[in-house]
């Protein structure tokens, strides 16, 4: 009679980070907000490191990046070893005084690193016109594409964004001197317009790219950020098309699926989801989504989701800049590994 022999998997443990304006001492960041004193620093690395440490991620998405080089201070604080600590757009080597204007997106891993690209430029029909700011043409924090070869040689790509935030936009001049009366009631409304269509048209560029690589490929793919707005949203379904499938399993192909809803522990759901308080309003805006390669019952199934974790302890203790205010959100993937000979 034939053996029938069990599946072997790889795990992944992939984490999503906002470390809340992660900036060397000193250094201005947003106007009118004082710089890090040394002592300020020293917490908030420490304080990162302790988490990173807790979370002991194989990929760690970090937003909020000011400086590459305090990021690399925060990994190192958490003991753990990794081969790559990146912040594109951020660097503080000769000549470079880290991310100007508006924070980038970091990513860390511990995997083989095939490539890493930063997507900055939208395509085509990505591209709207915005009131009062025109063209609407590229991203503000590029996020990043890496493809990582797992130790089996499994291919996988992890996307990391950080999508403009439901803030309003004012209009302001080259100095950041402000252009509209932000008190004028029917102004707030403009400029809050201004946000969804600017965090709309990144999620449309979004999408074309995840379409691009999953769209009739087996290629799997974890969306890993702070996408500034709920699972359910208009913005966040643009960029996922989880709802397309209810009436067109074709979409599995090059839909993504949220992480929370697609792990196979159930028991170890909490009821208790949030990654950030706004208000008083707990929301999830910071989200991890999987190709159909991790739902166990696709045709393309691969592996799955085990685990959901949210960290969100930490939003209770009192709004601080030496930690953060989002939580963390942590996944534990499979992968199976090919057969043995």
């Amino acid at each position: 009679m034939p053996t029938t022999t069990q599946p072997r998997y790889a795990t992944l443990m992939v984490a999503t980070c906002n470390v809340l304006n992660l900036a060397l001492p000193g250094r201005d960041f947003y106007k009118g907000q004082s710089p890090y004193s040394d002592t300020e620093f020293e917490r908030k690395v420490a304080w990162l490191g302790e988490r990173f440490g807790a979370l002991n991620a194989d990929i760690l998405a970090v937003q909020e990046v000011w400086d590459e080089d305090a990021l690399q201070q925060a990994v190192t604080s958490s003991g753990l070893r990794y081969n790559l600590v990146t912040a594109p757009g951020a660097e503080n080597g000769p000549g470079q005084t880290g991310a100007q204007g508006t924070p980038r997106v970091g990513f860390v891993t511990r995997l083989k690193v095939e490539s890493l690209e930063s997507l900055t430029d939208f395509p085509g029909e990505a591209v709207i016109n915005v009131p009062g700011l025109g063209p609407y043409t590229n991203f503000q924090r590029p996020p990043l594409l890496a493809t990582l070869k797992l130790k089996h040689g499994q291919t996988v790509c992890a996307l990391t964004a950080h999508l403009k935030s439901k803030r309003p936009k004012f209009l302001q001049d080259d100095d950041g001197n402000a252009l509209e009366d932000p008190d004028d009631p029917a102004i707030q409304s403009i400029a809050s317009m201004r946000s969804l269509l600017m965090r709309a048209s990144e999620a449309l560029a979004l999408r074309l790219k995840i379409v691009d690589m999953l769209h009739r490929t087996r290629l799997p793919l974890i969306l890993l950020g702070d996408l500034n707005d709920s699972p359910r949203s208009s913005t966040t379904q643009l960029i996922s098309a989880t709802s397309q499938v209810a009436y067109d399993r074709g979409a599995l192909d090059h839909a993504l699926f949220n992480a929370w809803d697609a792990q196979g522990e159930f028991g170890l759901r909490r009821d208790v989801a949030y990654s950030h308080i706004h208000q008083g309003m707990p929301e999830v805006l910071d989200q991890v989504f999987v190709s159909e390669e991790f739902l166990p019952d696709s045709r393309a199934s691969i592996g799955d989701v085990r685990r959901m974790e949210v960290f969100n302890d930490h939003l209770h203790e009192g709004r601080s800049r030496t930690r953060s205010d989002h939580g963390f959100v942590r996944a534990l993937l499979r992968l199976r590994l090919p057969e043995q000979d």
